[in-house]
């Protein structure tokens, strides 16, 4: 079921399977801003990802001396038991709470609600994990909400570019093709905010961010004033992907990363990994800007 928030500015569409956002349409214009899921090329347009980010190896991860099977970026994805917690014209929230189906994939009771809301020109997401087991709880949480590009019409892909809000210095780290954090470092950026699309960019999967100073990027195009900007101030971690000669770029805030390939495959020791008390809640949320 798709469920529709609006204001003046924008309409937005979501999809209550996995809580997807699928839509993101100016109410002045009619630009469509996010990737349509076109299954021919990549059949999702803003995954949430939860409790894992990434891959994990051998697509399982140990705790309490159990394994359990995730599938990449987790239990959210593709799940068809969220339910609507709330909804007013601008707002809504989304529900997933661990029962005996959660559990067999991820150790720990919990509720997880994501919230979208729209404030003038932005679209703000909002999740909150709640703790409702009896000890500690591990997780991590990150989109990766997938936008048209070229933007405009009659534009190519290479006539975009990623601004970011500081000057950066930064390293990817490649992954191994079933999608595992290599202990390697190449050089991305440096000393620059700009980080120009090509055809060839993500020939080597996603662009692996550890701890930008910027907690802004703007998706921008050299021959229009149109732009979409994504802020994550709660989160550490940004992912950039596409795939390879797709009219489309991932724009991905995450709070954790897929497994290493060297891991121990010990859920409590992966990289960024959130440790949550029983009974606290934890909240990170994101936003993205409409600029025409």
């Amino acid at each position: 079921m798709e469920c529709q928030i609006s204001n003046l500015n924008l309409k937005v569409i979501i999809n209550q399977t996995g809580a997807e956002l699928c839509s993101i349409v100016s109410q002045a214009t009619g630009r469509e801003f996010v990737w349509n899921a076109n299954p021919d090329i990549w059949g999702s347009s803003a995954p949430v990802l939860f409790p894992i980010v990434g891959g994990l190896k051998n697509g399982q991860t140990s705790y309490d001396g159990k394994l359990y099977s995730m599938p990449r970026h987790g239990i959210v994805r593709h799940n068809n038991n969220l339910h609507v917690l709330s909804q007013e014209s601008d707002r809504i929230t989304f529900r997933l709470t661990a029962d005996e189906q959660t559990l067999k994939q991820y150790p720990f009771r919990f509720t997880f609600d994501i919230s979208f809301r729209v404030k003038d020109n932005k679209l703000i997401i909002s999740h909150l994990v709640k703790n409702t087991d009896n000890y500690d709880i591990y997780f991590s949480v990150g989109a990766h909400p997938a936008f048209n590009c070229p933007i405009n019409e009659g534009e190519s892909y290479s006539d975009c570019y990623l601004e970011f809000s500081e000057r950066e210095t930064l390293s990817t780290s490649p992954l191994t093709k079933d999608g595992l954090v290599k202990n390697e470092s190449i050089p991305v950026l440096t000393d620059s905010n700009i980080l120009p699309l090509t055809d060839h960019l993500f020939d080597n999967d996603a662009l692996i961010f550890r701890n930008p100073k910027s907690r802004r990027v703007t998706l921008r195009s050299r021959k229009s004033d149109t732009a979409l900007a994504v802020e994550f101030s709660d989160f550490n971690y940004l992912g950039i992907w596409a795939k390879p000669n797709a009219p489309f770029v991932c724009i991905e805030p995450w709070l954790g990363i897929a497994d290493s390939e060297n891991t121990d495959g010990q859920l409590a020791h992966k990289e960024a990994i959130i440790k949550l008390p029983a009974g606290e809640k934890f909240e990170a949320k994101y936003s993205i800007e409409i600029i025409e």
